[in-house]
């Protein structure tokens, strides 16, 4: 069974699941990323920014449409009210709007293990050695998952239920260990 993947890392191709990884995606056989196993754990949005960008415009068109009606009929208060609306509205959009992309991208490729947390349109990337990279949590433990290695430390699991964290932690060590 396959699926077609698109992630806001790179562009669209065609994963494959499989059954020893809940989490993870291996590249389909055939296609360039041989023995790589990666993990896309992205933020869950309802809306997209382009579509909030054009329910804004629709809100303005709205909003300023009945508060010229009123401002021509001597309510001159209501345009005033009407803006700030506007403005208030505005500014938790684009909050909103900064963060949906914000996602986490965990790729196991041969002996190098690379982390890229993307927030807020920034990339923060770090790689380890396999065979030097730490994951914790342990069990039970519903914190984020740190990985560390060679004097550096990524926390990951920010989009990931917190019961969810130390089974995505036991598939990330299991990869790392070929098993």
């Amino acid at each position: 069974m396959r699926r077609i993947g698109c992630s806001f890392f790179g562009g669209c191709h065609v994963l494959q699941p499989t059954p020893a990884f809940r989490f993870a995606t291996l590249p389909a056989q055939g296609s360039h990323g041989q023995g790589t196993v990666q993990w896309l754990l992205k933020r869950h949005c309802s809306v997209t920014p382009a579509q909030l960008g054009w329910l804004y415009v629709s809100l303005c068109v709205m909003s300023l449409g009945i508060a010229a009606f009123f401002w021509a009929q001597g309510a001159t208060l209501v345009m005033p009210f009407a803006w700030l609306e506007l403005l208030a509205v505005g500014a938790a959009f684009l909050a909103y709007a900064r963060h949906a992309t914000d996602g986490e991208k965990i790729v196991l490729q041969g002996e190098r293990l690379v982390v890229e947390l993307e927030t807020a349109g920034r990339t923060q990337r770090a790689e380890f050695n396999r065979e030097w990279v730490r994951i914790e949590p342990k069990d039970g433990d519903g914190s984020l998952i740190e990985v560390s290695g060679q004097g550096r430390s990524v926390r990951v699991g920010r989009h990931v239920r917190p019961e969810l964290r130390p089974a995505l932690a036991r598939e990330i060590r299991c990869a790392l260990r070929s098993c």
